[in-house]
């Protein structure tokens, strides 16, 4: 594990933190702060502990350079209602400076500048090696935030001796996009249970190890429309032409079924087009599922996360990743560069 923040002689400190506040803006202001919230518990041990003034930098968005729709202001305004420390200073988007995304050294002293030490707590930016995710941590005496932390303990347990039964729920559009963790993950669980376009590329080349389940139906649309004409078929009777959006009632019921019985079960990708009501309902049911069950459960990924946390179902999970590139790579057994630069 890398260094812990807790071990950092803070006090009369100027300390830099890399925080993630990649937040949903909507209407000028924050329409989703659990990436905020998820960065309180660092910044409040800093200046419980002393520190002079704490400097937070993090992305917004994919700016091209500076672009007033990702301004960090409205960021910043709602992390200071929540902390309400003059101490706490919240800097431009990190990805207005090109130097950013080139890991430039240059950049990275410039964050640097009058700062004593860093702090990197964005797990879910740990997998990118950019100026305020890795050069930084060369420039500075690094150490690892409570969040970062938590994270790699929480993932870690997936790759190492678990309770079983342990499943693994994988949706999605591509195989491509998570091939190695499903492939690394093959070697530790018992049974993966796949959904969305996923499951449709799985049945016609399975490369994977493990017992994988696929869905037995589907909710077929007529086209890729929330309005589309939609019902439930057999998965191999899907009419030329159709799409199928959702897994289907009797897979949503087997997969449930499997998944309340677990003791370890990780969560990443609807089942579906969960953003449109018709076609949520095998997604919602793998939710439910996920929450109701008794076991170690970790649920990662931005489509998964919001799943859960529009049924309210969040603190029902053991854990809620706050990464999604991240916490695939990590479970793909991949090194993360933001944590691999922060000395032991």
């Amino acid at each position: 594990m890398p260094r812990s923040v807790r071990d950092a002689d803070v006090s009369g400190k100027v300390v830099l933190v890399r925080a993630d506040l990649n937040v949903p803006l909507e209407d000028g202001g924050v329409a989703d702060d659990t990436r905020i919230r998820a960065a309180l518990p660092t910044l409040e041990l800093l200046l419980e502990r002393g520190a002079a003034h704490v400097q937070v930098c993090s992305h917004l968005g994919r700016p091209k350079g500076e672009d007033p729709a990702f301004r960090i202001a409205p960021v910043a305004e709602h992390l200071g209602a929540l902390l309400m420390d003059e101490r706490v200073e919240v800097l431009e988007n990190t990805r207005f400076n090109p130097g950013e995304t080139e890991n430039d050294e240059g950049f990275a002293r410039e964050l640097a500048e009058g700062c004593d030490l860093y702090v990197n707590d964005a797990f879910g930016s740990a997998h990118r090696a950019h100026a305020s995710t890795e050069a930084v941590a060369h420039v500075l005496p690094a150490y690892a935030g409570l969040l970062l932390e938590k994270e790699l303990e929480m993932l870690g347990r997936l790759l190492a001796e678990v309770e079983r039964p342990y499943i693994a729920i994988v949706g999605g559009l591509k195989v491509e996009d998570k091939i190695g963790v499903l492939e690394n993950l093959a070697e530790y669980v018992d049974t993966m249970l796949i959904g969305g376009k996923m499951a449709e590329q799985l049945r016609e080349h399975n490369p994977l190890e493990a017992p994988v389940r696929l869905p037995e139906d589907v909710v077929a649309a007529a086209e890729f429309s929330e309005e589309a004409e939609s019902r439930v078929v057999p998965w191999n009777e899907v009419p030329d032409g159709w799409f199928g959006l959702d897994i289907g009632p009797r897979t949503a019921e087997l997969f449930a079924e499997k998944i309340r019985a677990a003791r370890t079960v990780f969560w990443n990708g609807p089942m579906g087009v969960f953003e449109w009501e018709r076609f949520a309902g095998g997604t919602k049911a793998i939710a439910e599922a996920v929450a109701d069950c008794e076991g170690f459960t970790v649920v990662g990924g931005g489509d998964s996360v919001r799943a859960l946390n529009e049924l309210g179902l969040d603190e029902r999970v053991s854990w809620v990743s706050t990464g999604g590139g991240a916490s695939l790579e990590l479970l793909e057994g991949k090194e993360l560069p933001g944590v691999k630069a922060i000395p032991c």
